[in-house]
C-alpha cells in the first residue's frame, strides 16, 4: 500500500495538465511525473511490483485531480 501520496501540478498554471508525485512504499521513498495521457515517469529507481503500484497511483490521481 502507497503511503504519504503527495502530487503538485508541474507547472505555475494548473490549467495545463502534468503532476508530480512522491510517495512511501515498504518504507522507500519514489517520485516520479503523472502526465496528461496516464503515463508515469519514474524519477530515480523504480518501485517493486511496479503494475501495482501505477494502478494505485492511476486510482489515486483519478480521484484528486479528475473528480
Amino acid at each position: 500500500m502507497l503511503q504519504h501520496f503527495k502530487y503538485k501540478s508541474m507547472f505555475e498554471n494548473t490549467e495545463i495538465p502534468g503532476w508530480t508525485f512522491s510517495f512511501f512504499l515498504k518504507n522507500e521513498r519514489y517520485t516520479g511525473e503523472y502526465l496528461s495521457d496516464g503515463t508515469i515517469n519514474w524519477n530515480g529507481q523504480t518501485p517493486p511490483e511496479e503494475a501495482q503500484a501505477k494502478k494505485m497511483i492511476h486510482e489515486l490521481m483519478t480521484f484528486h485531480v479528475y473528480d
